[in-house]
């Protein structure tokens, strides 16, 4: 099948094969990941933590556009690493592998979350920030894509990784991924 009707169907088997797994590498459902992702996202609203997103191109644009939909439809405070003096700054006096995980550092308390998205899953700096999030005891949510031995996909209390071959294919799964979560946390 080609055109249109062939891209749907490759997103729809992309979709199909997503699976979870859990900080342990354990695999769980996707209907479990979620709800605990939900469950993980509505105790931050409760108790005014914070949920901070990271990515590098389209990924930053989801985080970015994912930041502001918590924060407007779910009422949850949420912070990106966009700030064009800050990232930078940070690249040229540490290097860009720190852009996230520099301010990270400064920012993250106990009990918030990092949502750490990257469709090779290899990149640098989202590795970086994903590893001190965990150290400074953050609930960390990854996505991931390409490898299934991508790195990423290890580092997270909740691990999602989709079989696509493509940056796009990756990325508007991953964009699903992100608007499900989403629409279960309005209000």
């Amino acid at each position: 099948m080609s055109g249109w009707a062939g891209h749907v169907s490759a997103l729809n088997s992309t979709l199909q094969l997503l699976s979870a797994t859990d900080g342990s590498g354990k695999e769980i459902t996707c209907d479990r990941a979620f709800a605990r992702w939900k469950e993980a996202s509505v105790e931050i609203r409760r108790k005014k933590l914070t949920i901070y997103l990271v990515g590098n191109g389209a990924s930053a644009s989801m985080a970015s556009h994912m930041a502001a939909d918590l924060d407007k439809n779910a009422h949850i405070k949420t912070q990106v690493f966009t700030d064009f003096s800050l990232l930078t700054a940070v690249a040229n006096d540490l290097g860009y592998e720190q852009v996230f995980a520099e301010p990270l550092r400064r920012r993250m308390i106990k009990e918030d979350m990092l949502v750490a998205i990257s469709s090779s899953g290899m990149s640098p700096n989202v590795l970086l920030a994903a590893r001190d999030a965990r150290e400074l005891g953050g609930f960390v949510v990854t996505l991931s894509a390409m490898k299934p031995g991508n790195k990423l996909r290890s580092l997270g209390r909740i691990n999602f990784y989709l079989p696509a071959e493509t940056y796009g294919m990756a990325e508007t799964c991953h964009a699903a991924i992100l608007h499900f979560w989403m629409d279960q946390l309005q209000i």
